[in-house]
């Protein structure tokens, strides 16, 4: 059995979908709510790997959540380290960041409710995609999206967000989109978020 670090970052956006791989494949979760305060560890070294999810705030939000440098500090020693690491939304945007991309609102707006993704020439080839259909639906929802860090391979893409998703080498996946939401998870962000719906997008 191996050990998963998980960061999350809102009450309604946990592991979903994954609890269940992580466990049918004898990995453990360590959810570790920075939204409660829980400071984040100085390393990954207990881990085998890192998840990082999604949540409400920027990537840019130092200034109101002084914890998301010291969290950009740990993906970034855990990618150069070659550490599996995955990053949903939020966490894809951290990620991006803390290779040294920038953080932007996306250029049509925000994005939220089921919409296809495409692969890339690059995308066609990866093995983290195979598997998968050229086309396949994903769930979104955020307004601000990443620009590509060094090393970023774009592997995803679409018509209303460029940048759906990179990799940096065999280690570390980047996904805009949500596929670890269920349809309860769905339900509850409506509720929890429901201001997001009056954006145009």
């Amino acid at each position: 059995m191996s050990n998963i670090l998980v960061l999350q970052h809102h009450p309604e956006e946990g592991l979903g979908l994954l609890e269940e791989i992580f466990l049918e494949s004898d990995h453990h979760p360590t959810i570790h709510r920075l939204d409660l305060g829980v400071p984040v560890p100085k390393n990954s070294n207990a881990y085998s790997g890192l998840v990082i999810m999604g949540g409400p705030m920027s990537a840019n939000d130092e200034d109101r959540y002084p914890w998301l440098s010291d969290e950009m500090q740990l993906i970034r020693a855990t990618i150069k380290a070659e550490k599996p690491t995955l990053g949903h939304c939020l966490g894809a945007q951290l990620i991006a960041k803390a290779m040294g991309a920038q953080v932007i609102a996306n250029p049509s707006g925000p994005e939220i409710g089921w919409f296809p993704v495409q692969k890339t020439v690059a995308g066609r080839r990866s093995l983290w995609l195979k598997g998968l259909p050229e086309s396949f639906l994903l769930f979104h929802w955020h307004g601000e999206t990443f620009m590509l860090p060094e090393g970023g391979i774009p592997i995803l893409a679409s018509a209303i967000c460029a940048n759906q998703a990179f990799s940096i080498g065999q280690h570390c996946l980047a996904l805009q989109g949500h596929p670890e939401v269920t349809e309860t998870i769905v339900r509850s962000w409506t509720l929890a978020m429901a201001e997001d719906l009056k954006n145009t997008g």
